[in-house]
């Protein structure tokens, strides 16, 4: 053994590089299975076992919009904890651009970014072909990513829209409870009667529709009694209302 390969038993082994601590941040609002919150954490570990950081932090927002900071409970959380000085990271990793947020102005989600970087916190896109390095090349591309998500939304927001009032205009329910007198009832795709809706209960399939049909004969009777009301006896709503409380039970809803 030559003295270069010697090692004394008594000397200190190898230290280990220190470990980055980081957070990370997940959002999912109702989009595909692709963009769930575990599919994005198993992808954030994967990135800080490559580069020895450490995931000390998990901040999440299931179910949410990223359309605003309303609503995104932990995001504001995230930023209060940088602010106040209480975050134990100095790194949060985000899937991608996207996950941070699909703000309709890009520069409202640089400016969350850069409340974290003005105390130390730096952000890091997982998913991302490009070093969030603040180089004018990665500023670049950010940038455009940030626009190009904000327009996504704009864009499916606008589908969406127009596919409602279609389903609307053929006699579709787009949501919402029944009115008094009123039941909410499920089609198939070929328009064929699958079972009545209970209060609370919604479609589990996309292809399935909803309409409205009558009531029991009760609460049918009980409509065209308030209509006789306002129209023959020219009753305000007050009124009506003071009748329709007089009666003692009339149906079991």
């Amino acid at each position: 053994m030559s003295p270069d390969q010697y090692q004394s038993p008594s000397a200190p082994p190898p230290s280990q590089p220190t470990l980055l601590r980081a957070a990370q941040y997940v959002r999912m609002s109702t989009e595909h299975q692709q963009y769930s919150t575990n599919n994005q954490a198993d992808k954030i570990l994967e990135y800080a076992q490559r580069r020895n950081i450490e995931i000390v932090r998990t901040y999440a927002d299931e179910g949410k919009s990223g359309l605003s900071l309303g609503g995104r409970a932990s995001l504001q959380k995230l930023i209060a904890d940088v602010e106040t000085g209480v975050a134990d990271f100095t790194l949060v990793l985000v899937y991608d651009v996207s996950r941070w947020g699909r703000f309709q102005d890009a520069d409202e989600a640089a400016f969350y970014e850069y409340k974290l970087k003005r105390k130390g916190i730096l952000v890091a896109y997982v998913a991302e072909q490009f070093e969030n390095d603040g180089s004018p090349v990665s500023t670049i591309v950010k940038g455009v990513k940030r626009a190009m998500a904000g327009e996504y939304s704009r864009e499916l927001s606008a589908k969406v829209f127009a596919g409602q009032c279609r389903l609307i205009e053929l006699g579709f329910r787009q949501g919402g409870p029944a009115g008094f007198g009123l039941r909410r009832v499920l089609l198939d795709q070929s328009g064929n009667l699958k079972s009545a809706l209970q209060r609370g209960e919604h479609k589990s399939l996309q292809t399935d529709r909803v309409i409205l049909v009558p009531g029991t004969d009760e609460e049918v009777a009980t409509v065209n009694q308030m209509f006789q009301w306002l129209i023959q006896d020219d009753l305000a709503i007050s009124a009506i209302a003071n009748r329709l409380n007089a009666i003692p039970i009339l149906t079991d809803l």
